[in-house]
């Protein structure tokens, strides 16, 4: 059964609960103080659908955008659900072509600007194994060179080439990538990812760090991977997050 939005636009119930999902999603970036403006996105794949999106109307704070104003584009660059918003070519230049050319790795993509993981992009190093967060990241990263800023879509296959296998992609002197599956894997992951950063910057701050040698990074992962499970896989972190946004303001969910 389709779910009203508004005037001459539906959507399916799996639609509505992405849209929800979403839009919380961005309530809590917010609320964590990863939000920029009106710029960074994090998009969504629409399920039952081919290459199509979900993604925030162009001009909004995070803490304005709502379940039925999100803007539902496909891959190409078309709105196809006839919001009245635009969207940010740099935001759907990027996404897209991740959305496009990766699968169900990433039908969930965030991009940010946080202090703490651009400084790190901007280190030469990168992520160190300096603390317990950035340990569950070692070698499952990957970095891409600074091009300027992301609007031209040639510059989508150097992105997908220096991302590999990996979920996600470091853009140097810039920020983050972060992708998974579903919306609540990659919410964790870069919650683990923001703390990992924080950590590094502030342990470099006080001189040499020790760093963690590759073979108990080898058990830290081998073992961190065997406990996730019990968070299923970000859902937990991610339901617990969306009771404290709602407790603040649950407009999203309009």
């Amino acid at each position: 059964m389709a779910t009203q939005l508004k005037p001459n636009i539906e959507c399916s119930k799996e639609e509505w609960q992405a849209r929800l999902d979403l839009a919380a999603c961005y309530r809590i970036f917010d609320h964590l103080g990863w939000s920029e403006s009106i710029y960074n996105h994090i998009s969504l794949k629409v399920p039952d659908e081919e290459d199509t999106f979900l993604i925030n109307p162009f001009g909004l704070l995070y803490d304005e955008v709502t379940a039925s104003n999100l803007v539902k584009i496909d891959v190409e660059g078309n709105n196809v659900g006839g919001s009245p918003y635009m969207v940010n070519k740099a935001g759907f230049t990027q996404h897209a072509y991740f959305h496009k050319k990766l699968g169900e790795r990433a039908n969930a993509i965030c991009h940010v600007h946080t202090t703490e993981t651009m400084a790190v992009c901007s280190h030469e190093d990168g992520l160190l194994p300096t603390n317990f967060y950035a340990c569950n990241f070692q070698n499952q990263i990957g970095y891409h060179d600074f091009e300027g800023v992301t609007v031209r879509a040639e510059e989508g296959e150097r992105l997908v080439a220096n991302l590999g296998d990996h979920t996600i992609l470091m853009l140097r002197n810039h920020g983050p990538v972060v992708m998974d599956k579903g919306i609540q894997g990659m919410f964790v992951k870069m919650w683990a990812l923001q703390r990992a950063c924080e950590i590094q910057v502030a342990t470099l701050s006080m001189g040499k760090p020790n760093l963690v040698p590759q073979e108990v990074v080898d058990v830290h992962q081998r073992d961190i991977s065997v406990m996730s499970s019990q968070g299923g896989a970000g859902v937990f972190d991610f339901e617990a997050w969306k009771r404290r946004v709602d407790k603040i303001d649950d407009s999203w969910r309009q």
